[in-house]
């Protein structure tokens, strides 16, 4: 409970303490009921009573009831009001956090299990606030207030009551020790439920291709069956609450009422009247105290899946961030100039590093290009420049200044990133192009149009049914891999950065396609850096420097024609991609 307390806001308690008011004085108002049935009992019963006396106590009781049933509404209300809330700020607060992560901290999490916190986990805990706050509090003022009003009763009534409260302790606490584990179980089966989804949306078309579709439809079959099973283990323990109330309640009511038929029994005649009062008031009492166990049930069926969401949500706001921001705002003498100086990373917990002491620079300009076999850490090395990871050893210099020193925005304001993948928004050609802030100034219709002429995309573009305000759908699903890679590149260069990322971005284009946009970008874009990973030989190898990787290490710098002569595994790539004769005309 205190994992969700700790997020409310001083509105919120604001609200909470309206509420317990509010609650407080409903409940008054609903004690005052046995009191005046009481009243108009021995009115009944007295001779001489008048009707209207009757009918006076019976107005109040009505009264109560009415006023005490709109504070209710006005408690959910204000209930429903801290709940959104709350869930406004938990869900920007957790998706900032998700935000500011590296990707040790998203490597951590799965994107399912992520989603799901963000939505299935904040439900949860809002649910239990609009529908529990209200009982949570209106049920141990209700039980207080009750228990004193009838502890100077009868002591066998006393008694009868204190034993069906206990046995309606022993129940909820057997549910609540036994459901827990069940409810924390269902939240990450969610979490299972949730990435099947993505996979299989996702994959869709290579589930048809290989015609994997029982396949994958048993795999969801078994995570939803047993999701479904332990949600009925779950829900059959918390069966047994209900009917527990129900029977204590009822139970109660008669043993008070066979009780008081003794009592009665056993009493002078002129006593008969306020003892048979009494049972009637008592019976409303005992039966509130029972009442307030059963709203209690209503948290108890709740609260468990409110409390492990709490957690999980908790866990991800929790996470330390372990790159941090610097305080420097990127302002220097030099521009595009990047250098590694003896340079080690491996990821967390891996056992040995994935990059080895590697050391060198990409000037003003230049055009730096990086090869080397599947795995041998490429793709880490240049994700160390914008500082998606930090390196365990050494230093990487942007324009003469540690990476580290850097306010994340404004170093990355000096980069364009083409990733891997190349990720499309949903929305316009025009907004995934001009996309981001470049901190410089805004993008404008000129800006895209050239960075679209640039990659070689206006021909594509142009022939869209709206041009370069033609809907994108997310992931890019309506484009072609070309198509996506090119305006990938694009985003890039609308920026105006003064370095420029390609990480294995012109795998998809055709060599003609891939010729013209290398073409451009080192007449367009002339005085801009750019750093490519590749595996086509013909994509870098015009490059001014040519840095060769072989499982984790350099094992050599230069140009083409030089690495061709002095570097095997740079011969050996190119030679599965060319034949002798091309490598010698080369």
């Amino acid at each position: 409970m205190r994992n969700i307390l700790r997020n409310f806001t001083k509105k919120n308690w604001l609200f909470v303490f309206i509420t317990v008011i509010l609650t407080a004085f409903s409940v008054f108002l609903e004690l005052k009921l046995p009191d005046y049935m009481s009243d108009i009992t021995i009115l009944i019963e007295t001779e001489g009573s008048q009707m209207s006396e009757i009918l006076l106590a019976g107005t109040k009781m009505l009264l109560c009831a009415l006023f005490s049933l709109i504070i209710s509404v006005s408690v959910v209300v204000l209930s429903a009001r801290v709940a959104s809330d709350y869930s406004f700020n938990i869900r920007e607060k957790l998706y900032k956090k998700v935000e500011n992560f590296s990707m040790n901290e998203i490597n951590k999490f799965s994107t399912a299990s992520l989603i799901t916190r963000s939505t299935n986990d904040i439900t949860q805990i809002q649910n239990f606030i609009v529908f529990g706050m209200h009982a949570l509090l209106k049920a141990p003022i209700m039980a207080v207030w009750s228990i004193t009003k009838i502890a100077g009763k009868a002591s066998q009534w006393v008694m009868s009551t204190a034993v069906a409260v206990g046995l309606v302790c022993i129940v909820l606490i057997f549910c609540y020790v036994f459901a827990l584990p069940k409810f924390k179980r269902i939240q990450s089966l969610t979490d299972n439920i949730n990435r099947l989804t993505r996979e299989n949306l996702t994959g869709l078309r290579v589930i048809r291709a290989y015609n994997a579709e029982e396949y994958q439809e048993n795999k969801f079959e078994k995570a939803n069956d047993e999701i479904t099973q332990n949600n009925l283990k779950a829900h059959r323990m918390m069966s047994v609450m209900m009917p527990s109330m129900t029977l204590s309640m009822n139970g109660l009511a008669l043993v008070v009422y066979i009780i008081g038929a003794f009592i009665i029994e056993q009493a002078q005649l002129t006593e008969r009247i306020a003892l048979f009062s009494d049972m009637v008031v008592f019976s409303a009492y005992a039966i509130q105290v029972i009442m307030s166990f059963m709203m209690l049930n209503m948290i108890f069926i709740m609260a468990p899946r409110a409390i492990v969401s709490a957690k999980r949500i908790n866990e991800v706001t929790n996470t330390e961030i372990s790159i941090t921001d610097g305080s420097f705002d990127g302002k220097t003498e030099i521009e595009g100039e990047i250098e590694f100086k003896n340079v080690s990373f491996k990821y967390q917990d891996a056992a040995e590093n994935i990059l080895e002491n590697i050391s060198f620079s990409a000037r003003k300009g230049e055009t730096v290009a990086i090869i080397g076999s599947t795995g041998c850490g490429k793709s880490t090395l240049i994700n160390l420049i914008p500082r998606f990871f930090d390196c365990t050893e050494g230093e990487v210099l942007v324009d003469g200044i540690n990476v580290k020193n850097y306010k994340l925005s404004c170093l990355h304001n000096k980069i364009g990133y083409v990733s891997q993948k190349a990720v499309m928004f949903s929305g316009t050609v025009n907004t995934n192009v001009a996309f981001g802030e470049n901190g410089k100034n805004d993008y404008t219709e000129g800006d895209v149009k050239r960075a679209v002429k640039i990659a070689q995309a206006t021909d594509f573009v142009e022939n869209m049914s709206e041009q370069y305000d033609s809907d994108i759908s997310q992931g890019g699903t309506n484009l072609s891999g070309g198509q996506k890679q090119r305006l990938s590149v694009a985003r890039a260069i609308c920026r105006k950065p003064e370095i420029l990322i390609f990480d294995d971005s012109f795998s998809a284009l055709d060599y003609k396609t891939d010729h013209a946009l290398r073409t451009a970008l080192k007449k367009d874009t002339a005085g801009v850096t750019n750093i490519i990973v590749a595996q086509r030989i013909g994509t870098i190898k015009d490059a001014d420097k040519i840095i060769v990787l072989d499982d984790g290490k350099v094992v050599a710098q230069g140009k083409h024609k030089e690495l061709l002569k002095t570097c095997d595994v740079y011969h050996e790539i190119a030679l599965s991609q060319l034949s002798e004769e091309e490598l010698q005309n080369d």
